[in-house]
Order: structure tokens, then sequence, then C-alpha cells
């Protein structure tokens, strides 16, 4: 006799590929799923399937951590890094700020905020984290 119910075995069988991540497949499915999610949620944490969204997004961040290390740099490095990549200059951001403030931070004479960490990760679709 199962302690566990059938309809949590039947269930379980058809989540529980997006809890586990054991290939480059399997990752590259994940995101895929991550990015729908995302197109469908957006930052409404009230949607039914918001907490899917945050759980698979820590998934995915544990296996990118383990196989894909990020090297060591600063936040204001990988937000360098991150503007270079969308070739985006510094005035593409005012929910940073002014253009003083993002030049300052640029410069490491500012340090970036949590509201900076938040627009980021917004704009780069990463977890604020990377910035940290």
């Amino acid at each position: 006799m199962s302690v566990v119910p059938d309809d949590i075995q039947l269930h379980w069988r058809v989540v529980q590929p997006l809890f586990s991540i054991r290939n480059e497949n399997e990752y590259n499915l994940a995101i895929e799923r991550l990015n729908a999610l995302i197109d469908e949620i957006g930052t409404n944490e009230q949607h039914p399937l918001y907490e899917l969204l945050d759980t698979l997004g820590t998934v995915i961040h544990a296996y990118e951590e383990k196989h894909y290390p990020m090297p060591e740099c600063s936040g204001v490095e990988i937000f360098q890094h991150l503007m270079e990549e969308h070739q985006l200059e510094h005035s593409d951001f005012p929910e940073l700020g002014t253009s003083d403030v993002i030049l300052e931070i640029l410069d490491g004479k500012r340090e970036l905020t949590a509201k900076h960490l938040h627009a980021l990760a917004t704009r780069f679709h990463v977890s604020p984290s990377v910035f940290v």
C-alpha cells in the first residue's frame, strides 16, 4: 500500500522534469520554459504560476553555478559587460537615475543600490544576485 496518493504520483511525473536539470538539453528546455513563464507572468507575484517561475529560476541558477561558474567580478563590471554586449550607453538606463548617477556607478564612485539591482535584473532578465 502506497503512502503517497496516486494523484500526487501522477502529477509528480508531469512536473518532476521542471525541478531537475541533468544535462545541456534539459537546461535548454528549462530556459525555454522559464522564458515562456516570464512572458506570461512578468512580475505579477499574484499569478498562480509565479512560484513555479521562481522555483524554476532557482533550479536553473543552481545548474548554471555548477556548470557555468561566473568569474570573480564586481557588479559594476558585470553591468559594464552587459552594456557592451547589448550595445547600450549609460543614457539608456533612466530607471537607474540621471546620467551623472550612472557615470558615478560605472566609475566606482557610487555603489549599486537595491533599487539599481532590481532594475538591472529586470532589464537583463537575470537574478539581482548577479550584480552583488
